[in-house]
């Protein structure tokens, strides 16, 4: 069994990748979206972090949070947002993939992988091909021509800013480190 150990600093910046349950395409359905932008919405003035960059994707999504000074509870949120979204999904009668027995007994539902990745971001040298990863990601899965293409994403934030070039990510922009968070 693999023990994989997070990593919690005060104020840090996170890069998180959050999948669906057996990779349904739950994000396909334009409900979906809305509902997760909602709890999102939601967490965040309960919460508070900032948004550096997100990617919402059929069957998972890419975000980068930075959390405020003192705190590092970046856990309690994700739990909070897989948790709402669930509940009012469900509420709204949609369905959900099939989950063993096992999993029913321990509570669990078929929207979310039980876990989510995180890594801890060091420095301003590391945020950039992270954001490049993410924004680049639905090119990566075939979902679109161009990052520009994809609207559920924060790359069009970042064209207005000045970051990127509204045609930029037509060809893989490189690698991140070597980091694999699919």
């Amino acid at each position: 069994m693999s023990h994989y150990r997070r990593w919690y600093q005060p104020g840090g910046t996170y890069f998180f990748t959050v999948v669906t349950y057996a990779r349904q395409r739950l994000f396909d359905q334009p409900l979906a979206r809305e509902m997760l932008g909602g709890v999102l919405r939601e967490i965040r003035s309960e919460q508070p972090f900032i948004t550096v960059a997100m990617v919402l994707l059929p069957d998972h999504l890419h975000a980068i949070w930075t959390l405020p000074p003192g705190d590092d509870d970046f856990s309690s949120r994700w739990q909070e947002i897989k948790s709402r979204f669930t509940r009012r999904w469900i509420g709204n009668d949609r369905l959900e993939a099939e989950v063993t027995r096992a999993q029913e007994r321990r509570r669990n539902r078929g929207i979310w992988q039980k876990r989510f990745r995180e890594h801890l971001i060091d420095d301003e040298n590391e945020l950039e091909p992270v954001c490049d990863y993410i924004h680049y990601n639905p090119v990566k899965h075939g979902y679109a021509a161009r990052p520009w293409d994809w609207v559920a994403s924060s790359f069009r934030r970042f064209v207005e800013f000045g970051h990127y070039e509204q045609d930029w990510g037509r060809s893989e922009p490189g690698s991140i480190g070597g980091l694999d968070f699919e």
